[in-house]
């Protein structure tokens, strides 16, 4: 059984226990949050699509943890010109584990 949620504006394919990292959450490490944004439910071969949110259809989830990902390095160059400019970003993550799907 798997289901397609959308959390914080990004559509995630998610099966129950599975931990997936999104985007900030406001929510505190240990809180349980639930999504109704339900686009699509699968279970055992009958899939369910909504229009555009299947209604009564809720995704469960715990908060893990926020971290950060990876370092992107942004540099930019024009040759010839001596003008060279180099900046470092940081994306905030919320980890989070899929508790529970309900249809």
């Amino acid at each position: 059984m798997y289901a397609i949620v959308e959390i914080a504006g990004q559509q995630f394919k998610v099966q129950k226990d599975q931990k997936i990292f999104v985007h900030r959450l406001k929510e505190d490490v240990g809180a349980k949050i639930s999504f109704d944004r339900v686009l699509l439910i699968e279970d055992g071969g009958k899939i369910n699509v909504g229009a555009p949110a299947i209604t009564g259809a809720l995704v469960s989830a715990e908060v893990n943890d926020h971290c950060k990902g990876d370092k992107v390095i942004v540099f930019r160059k024009k040759r010839r010109k001596g003008y060279k400019k180099r900046n470092g970003h940081r994306q905030s993550f919320t980890a989070i584990t899929i508790t529970d799907i309900k249809a």
